[in-house]
């Protein structure tokens, strides 16, 4: 109790604090990672693809298929617990897409304390593991896309890469790239590590009890039972509308931007995921905070970061320009793009060595990676530079 204490005594100093805009960030290896990190390797003693197999597999599609093929059909639950619970899973799904995808995985934009914490905390009742977990996996997915280190590779069948890869054990290859992967500032966010440490009663809290009594004080004739398979329900929803990011995008659609990869501009998806479905755009240029060529377009999780960038809570937001976004779709994407232009696609203008090297060289996971062309970090333009950081 007094070390849960001291460590809110010192997250409401953190929220407080002025961002120093410091990038002194050194390389963390696996073996120094923080212990509250350690833990989920195996949750409650569990290997994690039998904890997976377990809580997503066996008891959330289940209450899945109860509330779909049951519940809803035969009037047990009101159609209000359906919009009151779709509203809690939108906001779930916006700390994935913004806090953990955008933010702390590519950091395409930054934020003050108080968004942080407001990110986490909603970033937790969507329940796919802590934020340094999530991000690493991404990493590893977007570094080494489509082959046996990627996590969720697609090029193994759309069911393995939609949410059978969490029930599997992981490919060897995986599990050597999550130990190198670059985390540093995530082992050293103290917000990352306050999540990871109190992670079990914060989605006790967020996840159950919270929208349980909601629940219950909209309608108290609904049993405990009732209420913890609607949670379930609304928890494997979000989930499967977050995995067609990993199958769906990277199978069907078109590729604008390039070509050689699979992930694609998927309309559905990120009408689904929130914005995310935009993908080929987004594996092509990570570091984009709009993850897609168009800012409103679809695209919930901008609209979001746009609102804290326009009252000074995010800032420096970085966005792709013009000139290096006709440079891409003239060089490497597949003619789907207005702006594509055959004569210049042909044109034998010489090539930096910096892009040289980003075309030859492992994927870039966002903006922080070392790996990211010189080329590419000059012509990026900066929105919203504001100095208000809470």
């Amino acid at each position: 109790m007094k070390s849960f204490k001291k460590d809110i005594i010192i997250l409401s100093k953190i929220v407080k604090m002025r961002d120093t805009n410091k990038e002194d960030i050194k390389p963390v290896s696996a073996s120094e990672l923080p212990p509250e990190f350690k833990k989920f390797d195996k949750p409650f003693g569990l290997e994690q693809h039998e904890f997976n197999r377990i809580f997503i597999g066996y008891i959330t599609q289940t209450c899945l298929l109860i509330s779909y093929f049951y519940f809803i059909p035969f009037g047990i639950i009101s159609p209000w617990f359906i919009v009151i619970n779709g509203i809690y899973g939108y906001i779930g799904g916006l700390g994935i897409t913004v806090g953990c995808h955008r933010y702390w995985t590519h950091k395409t934009f930054k934020a003050n304390k108080a968004l942080q914490v407001l990110m986490m905390l909603m970033q937790t009742i969507s329940m796919q593991y802590p934020i340094f977990k999530w991000c690493r996996d991404h990493r590893v997915h977007h570094k080494y896309t489509d082959t046996d280190a990627d996590p969720h590779s697609a090029k193994r069948g759309f069911w393995f890469s939609h949410i059978t890869w969490l029930f599997l054990p992981k490919h060897p290859e995986v599990e050597d790239k999550l130990k190198i992967i670059d985390i540093s500032d995530l082992a050293r966010d103290p917000i990352v590590r306050f999540q990871s440490k109190y992670y079990w009663e914060l989605f006790t809290v967020l996840f159950y009890i919270l929208p349980m009594l909601v629940n219950q004080w909209a309608s108290p004739e609904l049993t405990l039972l009732q209420n913890f398979i609607i949670q379930h329900a609304r928890y494997g929803t979000s989930l499967h509308f977050t995995f067609l990011v990993n199958s769906l995008a990277h199978m069907w659609g078109d590729k604008p931007y390039d070509k050689e990869i699979s992930s694609s501009e998927n309309a559905l998806v990120s009408l689904l995921a929130v914005g995310e479905g935009w993908h080929n755009y987004h594996h092509t240029f990570p570091w984009d905070y709009k993850a897609a060529e168009f800012g409103y377009k679809i695209n919930v999780s901008t609209m979001f970061i746009h609102f804290f960038a326009m009252i000074g809570w995010a800032y420096d937001l970085k966005t792709v320009s013009h000139k290096l976004l006709v440079d891409r779709i003239n060089r490497t994407g597949d003619g789907s793009h207005p702006l594509f232009n055959h004569a210049h696609a042909h044109d034998k203008t010489p090539i930096s060595k910096d892009e040289k090297h980003s075309e030859t060289s492992l994927p870039t996971w966002g903006w922080g990676d070392k790996a990211l062309s010189k080329d590419d970090v000059v012509i990026t333009e900066t929105l919203f530079t504001s100095k208000r950081r809470g």
